[in-house]
């Protein structure tokens, strides 16, 4: 609870007093909104939607989302494309934000584990899976690293890989096909999202993959089976959030999903709730 207190604190602190006086100045005398626009990770979609409808939230007071890899969306905004608030599937991109912003405060607000999607056929478990990852006959997809964070996270489960079998880093990350985010991803299917639109064009065996995901690709693709990754090579995703400049429909957004409820709107989809005191 001290974090989320915390947290708030934070927020509220770049609010300036002219807002405070706005809003209780009679309803005539107030400027027209300006909505604030949110840059997210593509793997809050459904979160995020719930969450804007939950609170509250109009069209006056949130534009239509932006969805994309994270690392690409960091790099619109550096480009000057205007953000208010910036949610990022790891805390690098929002930090890289910040130092060159001295006003921006970062937070992480939920965290994610990566799983193993494949096909049944596959018969993949987590007992055996960094020999079904290593099968030459298995065709293995990630996300793109760098440009998104799933790939960044997927890769340093390839490292630890070679802690358990020797060699494994190296081949795993040779044979990685990059199909979500960056150059060489493949362009989803019309109706279906990036993960369900490998399988359903028959792409990859396997896909490492965000397990909050896991329900949306399993009703999109029939014959798919999740597995989560053995423990001396799993890895925590920590989703960061960058409050980017003083909108105060931003940074009421931002409250909300440290906010009790908004914490439970990111459990219900997959996401784990932030634990008061970490980082």
């Amino acid at each position: 609870m001290q974090l989320k207190v915390h947290a708030a604190k934070q927020l509220l602190s770049v609010i300036p007093a002219c807002f405070v006086l706005i809003a209780l100045a009679p309803a005539q005398a107030q400027p027209a909104r300006i909505p604030a626009h949110v840059y997210a990770a593509g793997s809050l979609v459904a979160p995020l939607t719930q969450a804007i409808r939950v609170a509250g939230f109009g069209a006056t007071d949130i534009a239509d989302p932006t969805f994309g890899p994270s690392g690409g969306l960091r790099e619109r905004i550096e480009r000057g494309e205007a953000a208010d608030l910036y949610l990022s599937a790891n805390m690098e991109h929002p930090r890289r934000l910040a130092a060159q912003r001295p006003k921006t405060l970062v937070i992480p607000f939920a965290r994610n584990n990566l799983c193993l999607i494949s096909r049944d056929a596959v018969g993949l478990t987590q007992a055996n899976a960094i020999d079904k990852m290593l099968d030459p006959n298995m065709r293995l997809a990630t996300s793109t690293p760098g440009i998104d964070p799933g790939g960044d996270y997927a890769f340093a489960v390839f490292k630890r890989a070679e802690k358990v079998r020797a060699g494994a880093e190296a081949a795993l990350s040779r044979k990685a096909l990059r199909l979500i985010g960056g150059p060489t991803a493949m362009a989803p299917i019309d109706g279906h999202t990036p993960p369900a639109s490998i399988f359903l064009a028959d792409q990859a065996d396997i896909l490492l993959s965000y397990c909050s995901g896991d329900e949306q690709i399993l009703s999109e693709v029939p014959g798919l089976e999740v597995s989560r990754l053995p423990p001396e090579i799993d890895v925590v995703a920590t989703y960061g959030l960058a409050l980017l400049t003083d909108n105060p429909a931003a940074a009421r957004l931002a409250l909300f999903l440290l906010s009790d409820k908004g914490q439970d709107i990111l459990a219900r989809n997959g996401l784990a709730r932030i634990v008061p005191g970490e980082q």
